[in-house]
């Protein structure tokens, strides 16, 4: 479903007179249907960069990104702007570390907003259902995520994450703002996208919620210390 082939990714600090900072090189990945990869290494070794460039929120340098989308492999990495996005609604969701909406929606229309194939009113009960789930309380589901907790906000983000239910899921941190009973709704809900035949990639700090639903680790090392 996803697969990377000499992927490489590096930074110019242009207040640095150009001064180019190599984070990815060579990176060989790949991802089959109803699969969790979980992305490992220490803090700066590129994780998050991956995961966005497998994305496309960052340009790869080098290599390609290749996602199994409506039954051929279209490379993320040279793809158009228009087909990225195509790509984005059908196969390939992103669950990111923070919530970013536009201002003043409610949380059940944000939520909402990202089903796929299906009618506005299903998508609503959809959406609701998924909240309630994820311990947001109706009398919150009107109001814009703003007003709420970062916990609060970020199960808004997996509820939008989870209910389009891609074919390729990238996940940043989903447990990290939530407590264990909320974070044992995750890992069940990461199991079922899995049963259903997602691929996953994902990072996941937590070492007892990685164990629990990593079926494979990829290794992401520094650089500077492959050098």
């Amino acid at each position: 479903m996803l697969r990377t082939e000499g992927l490489e990714k590096q930074f110019v600090l242009h207040l640095r007179g150009g001064l180019r900072l190599p984070v990815l090189a060579h990176v060989d990945l790949h991802v089959a249907a109803g699969e969790c990869v979980a992305l490992v290494g220490p803090s700066g070794a590129g994780k998050s960069t991956l995961l966005r460039a497998l994305y496309g929120n960052y340009h790869a340098d080098a290599g390609r990104i290749l996602v199994r989308h409506e039954g051929a492999l279209v490379d993320i990495a040279a793809a158009a702007p228009r087909t990225v996005v195509r790509v984005r609604a059908d196969t390939l969701g992103y669950v990111s570390q923070f919530l970013r909406v536009v201002p003043r929606v409610p949380a059940l229309d944000i939520v909402a907003d990202a089903a796929r194939g299906v009618s506005r009113e299903q998508a609503r009960e959809m959406a609701a259902a998924l909240l309630l789930r994820l311990h947001i309380p109706a009398r919150m589901h009107a109001l814009p995520p703003a007003t709420f907790s970062g916990g609060e906000q970020q199960r808004v983000n997996l509820a939008r994450g989870f209910i389009g239910g891609h074919p390729v899921l990238l996940l940043d941190e989903p447990t990290a703002s939530l407590d264990a009973a909320r974070a044992d709704i995750v890992v069940d809900m990461i199991a079922e996208a899995k049963q259903n035949g997602a691929a996953i990639v994902g990072i996941f700090h937590d070492v007892a919620v990685r164990d629990r639903v990593a079926d494979r680790l990829h290794h992401v090392t520094p650089l500077q210390d492959a050098a």
